[in-house]
């Protein structure tokens, strides 16, 4: 019990942590990088190298993220070395991948990561497929969902590459770029039936049958 405690606990500070930091500072702080000059921003708390930006562009929601996945899996059961490997190990990862900046602009580890992700993605659906097969009522209805989910991530993180590539083409230096909020339907899209295949599941826990 005293492990489910302590994992429920990491779980709503991870709530907080990254609402606080991912939605209340991140309004305030869209509305000054998007009003102020470099100049301007760096004579103001919010520095671009100061303490209060790392917190909210690297440790505010991925931070959360780690110690709610971390609270989670306490609360669940899972291996308390599973548990800490997870954690310390996403934790040194983040670190590892922001400043992985240092090494400059390196296309042709783009074009391998967006052809795993290609790769990793059609494998997914193979196993999807092979699993589906035996899933009837609701464990298929989730599995369904969540391959929806899958779609719009994959679809998301395509246009991120094509947008973020951008920056680094010389072909549109000095071209006027256009809003990514197609990114953003991806993206909610891929998130919300994510849930709503959880959500799907978690009706059995509440007594009701494969319907």
């Amino acid at each position: 019990m005293k492990k489910q405690t302590i994992g429920l606990v990491l779980f709503w500070v991870a709530v907080a942590w990254s609402i606080g930091w991912g939605i209340m500072v991140s309004i305030p702080m869209g509305s000054k990088l998007a009003t102020l000059s470099m100049e301007e921003i760096n004579q103001t708390a919010w520095s671009i190298t100061g303490s209060l930006m790392i917190l909210w562009g690297i440790l505010g929601v991925p931070l959360g993220a780690i110690i709610g996945g971390v609270g989670v899996m306490l609360y669940s059961g899972a291996k308390g070395l599973m548990v800490w490997v997870s954690g310390i190990g996403a934790f040194l990862i983040l670190f590892a991948a922001m400043y992985s900046g240092i090494f400059g602009h390196i296309s042709i580890l783009f074009a391998i990561g967006g052809s795993s992700i290609l790769l990793l993605f059609f494998g997914i659906l193979f196993f999807w497929a092979k699993e589906r097969v035996a899933l009837k009522g609701i464990h298929g209805t989730a599995a369904d969902l969540r391959l929806i989910g899958y779609v719009f991530i994959l679809m998301a993180a395509w246009f991120v590459c094509g947008g973020l590539g951008q920056h680094f083409k010389k072909v549109f230096e000095g071209e006027q770029m256009s809003t990514p909020l197609h990114i953003m339907i991806f993206f909610v899209l891929g998130w919300l039936f994510l849930f709503l295949s959880h959500y799907k599941l978690r009706k059995l826990d509440g007594g009701e049958g494969e319907t």
